[in-house]
């Protein structure tokens, strides 16, 4: 993903080009990370998304991401257009949304929930989501859904 304002565009031109080879080669599964918050931001393939995520408590859905998304404008709708590349495609995807990433060591002992965020889930390991994001791969379940992830 960006590190900066000034890289936003990398994950949804990225993924269309590793959408565009899997499908020339006929690779089919592909597991991604997005954020929690992208089930909120509009974008080209979505204009019209839900003004909150159904996992999200009241503190998370009316204050906490909404300063959030403000502030990481451009990085989200990268993320919502990289999403938008996905559901367009023909591939066998599952896109894993944490929220703020740590460098906490794995612990595998995080909760899940199929399309939609984690109540009261503000952070996630980064070895955590990696876990997960290969534990997906075996899950047939997975495929077309987003994953929240929380510790």
């Amino acid at each position: 993903g960006a590190r900066s304002s000034a890289e936003a565009g990398v994950a949804w031109r990225g993924t269309r080009a590793v959408s565009s080879a899997m499908t020339a080669t006929g690779v089919r599964r592909i597991v991604v990370v997005s954020a929690a918050p992208i089930g909120t931001v509009a974008s080209p393939g979505r204009p019209n998304p839900p003004r909150r995520d159904p996992g999200d408590g009241f503190l998370m859905g009316r204050l906490a991401t909404p300063v959030v998304r403000a502030a990481l404008r451009k990085h989200y709708a990268d993320l919502a257009r990289m999403e938008d590349v996905l559901r367009a495609g023909s591939l066998d995807w599952t896109v894993v949304r944490p929220p703020r990433l740590t460098d906490k060591p794995l612990t595998a002992d995080y909760r899940t929930a199929y399309d939609r965020n984690i109540r009261g889930g503000a952070f996630a390991s980064r070895a955590d989501v990696a876990h997960l994001m290969l534990r997906v791969l075996g899950e047939p379940e997975s495929v077309g859904h987003t994953v929240g992830i929380a510790n």
